[in-house]
């Protein structure tokens, strides 16, 4: 294995991060401006008000994607409410870069052999604020784990929550209407369901069962992120609640996901991350999406150049 690759929780490991750090752009409390002048990505805590104000500058955003590290808070485990007392914080700064008519999105953990911590504590915290509950949304994984005395568990939770009265622009799936024969009077005209549709495919409810988990085999995939999010299920989050230039933040940048996602679909996005590794992983995946149109790495991986130059190093001393 090269030096500088990355697989499974290799970014955990300190001798790859003593490797890595180097390569990257940012440290804490530095910002990288695109230089297309249209994202910003930033090195910070997510808690941290005046850094993320700094981040963000004057536009307000319309929409929030939040896919926080599940039961760890500035890369350290900590119990629940220690946890859910460092949700409330980052709440509450998200909260206060928002428009006035916005949308947030929250991927929350449920550890089923931890009384599905930290959901229902996360869903308690946020009762107590001004948001509004809107949905809670399941994303099935086409893989899982259990044993054979349990049930699989496939799924992830997004949770979504509005502040007055946000864009909504309804979705299709890929997957066609098979239901006939439900019939209604629309404007005194009895018709069929297929008749009133605006769409040959239904619509995505709140379980969406048509978004491919993301594995090494895609294109997407950027190995060292383990916990990153489908694109297609992002892409689907940002049509629905923002509307093209709008502005859009996701204070835990993790593989870059919601920043590649506005590029593609003419947002403008503020990322940050406060790990200055997943922090470099946004620019370049934004950087290689530009140079090759691809979306990840597959089987590769975002410090490759890095790799292939220790490589051609030690082969030069040879």
């Amino acid at each position: 294995m090269s030096a500088l690759s990355l697989s499974g929780t290799d970014l955990n490991n300190s001798e790859v991060r003593e490797r890595l750090l180097p390569h990257c752009r940012l440290q804490a409390g530095e910002v990288w401006t695109d230089p297309e002048a249209r994202h910003v990505v930033g090195c910070g805590d997510a808690a941290d008000s005046e850094f993320v104000h700094r981040v963000t500058g004057a536009n307000k955003a319309s929409l929030l994607v939040q896919d926080p590290p599940y039961n760890v808070a500035v890369g350290e485990r900590r119990t629940v409410a220690e946890y859910v007392d460092w949700c409330r914080r980052w709440v509450c700064v998200s909260e206060s870069v928002m428009a006035g008519d916005a949308t947030l999105y929250v991927w929350m953990g449920a550890d089923q052999k931890q009384h599905f911590q930290p959901l229902p504590q996360f869903m308690t915290m946020m009762a107590e604020t001004d948001f509004e509950s809107r949905s809670l949304i399941t994303l099935r994984n086409q893989r899982g784990y259990g044993t054979q005395k349990n049930w699989m568990a496939v799924r992830q939770e997004l949770i979504c929550y509005t502040k007055g009265s946000p864009t909504f622009h309804v979705q299709y799936t890929d997957i066609p209407k098979i239901l006939r024969g439900y019939y209604k009077e629309v404007n005194g005209v009895v018709t069929e369901n297929a008749e009133r549709s605006r769409s040959d495919c239904i619509r995505p409810g709140n379980v969406w069962v048509d978004v491919q988990q993301v594995f090494y085999r895609m294109e997407e995939n950027v190995n060292g992120c383990s916990a990153q999010k489908p694109l297609k299920a992002v892409e689907r989050i940002v049509l629905a609640s923002s509307n093209e230039g709008d502005t859009v933040v996701d204070l835990f940048a993790h593989s870059g996901t919601t920043l590649l996602a506005c590029e593609r679909l003419g947002r403008r996005c503020v990322t940050m991350d406060i790990d200055p590794i997943f922090a470099e992983i946004a620019i370049r995946r934004l950087e290689r999406y530009r140079d090759s149109g691809k979306t990840g790495w597959q089987m590769g991986h975002p410090f490759e150049r890095e790799s292939e130059e220790a490589a051609l190093g030690v082969s030069e001393q040879l």
